[in-house]
């Protein structure tokens, strides 16, 4: 919770002064009418983590800058945007309410009151239906209170989105449905995907460097000329060059290994790596099971033509996510 408002607290500052100093590094004032802020910035909640940017955003308008309730309300909103990346309930952030009101107090007082007035619209709406009310609310009841982070997130944006198109026809229909029914105008798809110029252009030069020269300059731009490279698939002086640059960048991963820990790689092994958030559903477990598989399988038969491999498995766990950190313990346990 300390990170995670430290990080939204950096930027929402930075925003903010970069708002009202329309030049780089000067503290003269440029800006005074933060109605306008919604046209110059926009700040995306990339999943419930960053979500306490909302109530921060409030606390600076109202406390800082003298922004009236309403007014401070209605240029939160229109900055912020939420993306959700799982229904799974354990990945949603709920910090009880004991934890912000120790660490957080005045947001958890702008959280109560962004919460009162959500509710005095849902009655509206719902008049007399507690339940509605109860599934609509940020701060949950049952049990030790919490804060729903998610709940928060979706009250304080103007737009909320999944990243696939099942995934947000489910969040419509499964996990924040009753929000859907009260705002269906929130609710959008942007579907995740990989950016070229990124992933090719910056992180594997040499490979855009081939494929540059086979097809030109053009591709980056107009992605469907990629199709061009088809009619050099059965050719043995271009798959060599790919080959070439796959084993140049992978001397080069074995060779930083090296330097950083001291563990030396076979570069001409396979290289099996899976980086990403430890999860259960992303199956990490099934990975290091397959590693001990194969391992058993060399000791059992160790003339068989095997095809070496060097598995590397990275992430992090939640805190509080008990298994997840089993796993990771067992990956260092095999590792």
């Amino acid at each position: 919770l300390k990170q995670e408002y430290f990080l939204c607290a950096a930027t929402l500052h930075d925003v903010v002064r970069r708002f009202k100093h329309s030049k780089f590094g000067t503290k003269e004032v440029a800006r005074t009418d933060f109605s306008h802020m919604p046209d110059k910035v926009a700040i995306q909640l990339n999943d419930t983590h960053p979500a306490l940017a909302i109530p921060e955003l409030m606390r600076i308008l109202v406390d800082e800058e003298g922004l009236d309730w309403a007014e401070a309300w209605d240029v939160t909103v229109k900055c912020c945007a939420y993306t959700n990346h799982t229904i799974l309930p354990e990945a949603l952030e709920r910090w009880p309410v004991s934890m912000l009101e120790s660490i957080l107090p005045r947001h958890l007082e702008i959280i109560y009151f962004i919460n009162h007035l959500h509710m005095e619209v849902v009655s509206q709406k719902y008049a007399g239906d507690f339940e509605k009310m109860r599934q609509l609310s940020c701060i949950e009841e049952d049990g030790e209170k919490r804060v729903n982070m998610a709940h928060l997130a979706i009250i304080g944006s103007h737009a909320v989105n999944g990243v696939a198109a099942i995934h947000s026809d489910l969040i419509k229909k499964t996990l924040f449905k009753p929000f859907y029914e009260l705002w269906p105008h929130k609710f959008q798809n942007k579907t995740n995907g990989i950016t070229p110029r990124r992933w090719l252009l910056l992180c594997n030069p040499l490979l855009a460097d081939v494929i540059s020269d086979k097809i030109g300059d053009d591709w980056p731009i107009h992605l469907d000329q990629l199709q061009q490279l088809k009619k050099w698939a059965d050719d043995e002086a271009f798959q060599r060059e790919v080959m070439k640059v796959k084993q140049d960048n992978k001397n080069r991963l074995a060779s930083m290994l090296s330097e950083s820990t001291g563990v030396d790689v076979n570069p001409n092994s396979l290289f099996d790596i899976q980086v990403k958030r430890i999860h259960e559903y992303k199956r990490q477990l099934l990975n290091i099971l397959h590693v001990i598989t194969l391992y058993n399988r060399i000791k059992m038969n160790p003339g068989a033509p095997f095809v070496p491999r060097t598995v590397m498995i990275g992430g992090k766990a939640a805190p509080g996510y008990y298994m997840a950190k089993q796993i990771i313990k067992l990956f260092n346990m095999v590792g």
